[in-house]
């Protein structure tokens, strides 16, 4: 009767110790499941993720300033109108560096972070500001927090489009003592500056986290034509070429002209004059560039 009584017992327990087991084995297998590691893996990825240095969106403009939004007398006494002015922009690199770049100075520029902006050729008219003071819109890029405190681009031939052929373009109307000339003024020579930190009003090419913040590519053509609002003696006047020059190349009342008839027509001294003028444009803001060969 013991026997019996302990062989009903064994009977018992052991089904309830395979149910152990087994429940024990069911409540592992999740941490070997696939979807399991898959979970693990972009947990940590998302861990990654806020680790990231914080960034913002860097705006690029172009701005030919208000002598070419609301036109402006030229130092020899011509009031211009632009309906249009072509400049094509390529290779545009925005540097947070250290130190300072001075493009004043003989020091390369020593970049800490370098975003390219720009990697394909883009023609902007800077006579279609967006508003009467608006520097136009070019593209945005995000990019890593800090002080963009340089800046490296081109100005190169239209390879399509209304400005075809030209790096700069200029379309409008001067008027002087009752006389009218509409123009077009192509230029050709391509530029490549490096510039430091944006002079203005207020400061630009500074970002921070989930902001954004312009940086400004400005071109000066008063440099060209001069400016009557400036003093005669100034060296910005000293300088410029003005209109005459232009106006002189005219058939009746309108001007049409090139790079290559620039250089055959104009005496030596304008020539001279003009070359140098299209190589200061390049500004940011008021802050200068360096002409890079």
């Amino acid at each position: 009767m013991t026997k019996l009584l302990l062989l009903a017992s064994l009977t018992l327990i052991v089904p309830g110790v395979l149910i152990g087991c087994s429940q024990q084995e069911t409540s592992q297998e999740p941490v070997s499941d696939p979807a399991s590691q898959t979970s693990g893996e972009t947990a940590l990825d998302t861990t990654a993720e806020t680790t990231e240095q914080p960034s913002g969106t860097l705006v690029l403009v172009a701005n030919g300033e208000d002598f070419i939004r609301e036109g402006f007398t030229t130092k020899d006494g011509w009031r211009i109108d632009f309906e249009n002015a072509f400049v094509t922009l390529d290779e545009v690199n925005a540097y947070q560096t250290e130190p300072p770049f001075d493009p004043d100075g003989a020091a390369t520029l020593n970049a800490t972070q370098e975003i390219p902006l720009l990697q394909q050729p883009t023609t902007v008219d800077l006579a279609k500001g967006a508003a009467e003071t608006a520097p136009v819109p070019v593209t945005r890029k995000q990019a890593p927090q800090g002080t963009y405190n340089a800046i490296a681009w081109k100005v190169i031939p239209a390879e399509t489009g209304p400005a075809e052929g030209s790096t700069i373009l200029l379309k409008g109307t001067a008027q002087k003592e009752g006389r009218n000339v509409d123009f077009t003024i192509s230029f050709d020579q391509p530029l490549a500056y490096t510039c430091g930190e944006y002079v203005g009003d207020e400061r630009k090419g500074i970002l921070t986290s989930t902001e954004q913040a312009e940086l400004e590519t400005t071109l000066h053509f008063d440099h060209i034509f001069g400016d009557a609002e400036t003093a005669a003696g100034d060296a910005l006047n000293q300088d410029a070429v003005g209109f005459d020059p232009f106006a002189a190349l005219a058939e009746g009342d309108s001007l049409n002209v090139d790079s290559n008839r620039l250089k055959a027509e104009l005496s030596a001294q304008d020539y001279q004059k003009l070359l140098k003028a299209i190589a200061g444009l390049g500004h940011v803001g008021e802050g200068h560039c360096r002409l890079e060969n």
